[in-house]
């Protein structure tokens, strides 16, 4: 483990709106991602999770606070950098897959790669496409796969280009319980095996509850940050915050 996290958030506010209709969807939150650990990201809905995970990933720029990436700090870069460094430094799991329906499952997972304009190392690359389990589909297109496949294909893509994190927004949220734990599963292996670390957005207490660590927000606040030991550990805290 490095000493300085991978990714930190300090003091970060986000407001929308104006005036009387202002609202504070992030409320002052303070929070490091180490290297090579899984942190879980939950809440109520409406509790902030996507919109910290935005401003965490530089999707989305905050109001007030700072956020750093593998030492870089974002409120620093242009459009055009922060592009570069989301290409470089970060990995994309989302709900809904976003793969390219023309591309085949391999030219997928190599795609940010091939915008990067850089080699896949080969050895990686193998590794994955048997991680995924995919080897035989990999001339498929996006339409001739499952959701669960295509799942797969795009947290291959994600670790493909060995970003400093990857983030995965609700991965699970379309997928069946055997898809959902293939894709969890993968996701716990780029931690356990890779060295990736990995930050996650969940409303479901059975995946947060592989991760290392869950941070649950409330009203766009940190009020819980401890290690799950169970489905059931979580949901009894999920229980104790919305009380």
């Amino acid at each position: 483990m490095s000493q300085s996290p991978i990714v930190a958030a300090q003091d970060l506010v986000r407001v929308f709106g104006e005036g009387d209709a202002a609202v504070r969807a992030i409320d002052g939150v303070s929070v490091d991602f180490p290297d090579g650990a899984f942190t879980a990201i939950m809440g109520p809905s409406g509790s902030g999770k996507s919109t910290l995970m935005h401003m965490l990933a530089g999707l989305d720029r905050p109001t007030e606070g700072s956020v750093t990436i593998d030492g870089v700090e974002l409120a620093g870069l242009d459009d055009a950098e922060l592009t570069e460094l989301r290409r470089d430094k970060i990995g994309f799991v989302f709900q809904f897959f976003n793969l390219l329906p023309v591309l085949t499952a391999d030219e997928n997972i190599l795609l940010p790669l091939s915008l990067a304009g850089r080699d896949p190392d080969p050895k990686l690359h193998e590794q994955l496409v048997a991680a995924v389990g995919l080897g035989d589909r990999l001339g498929h297109r996006p339409s001739e796969l499952s959701g669960g496949q295509q799942q797969r294909v795009a947290v291959a893509r994600a670790l493909i280009s060995e970003p400093a994190v990857v983030f995965a927004d609700e991965p699970t949220g379309n997928l069946d319980s055997k898809s959902s734990d293939e894709v969890l599963s993968l996701l716990r292996g780029a931690v356990d095996e890779f060295g990736q670390t990995v930050v996650m957005v969940t409303h479901e207490a059975h995946a947060a509850a592989i991760a290392d660590r869950v941070v649950v927000l409330v009203d766009g606040r940190v009020v819980a940050d401890e290690a799950p030991e169970s489905t059931e550990q979580v949901l009894d805290l999920m229980k104790q915050v919305a009380a």
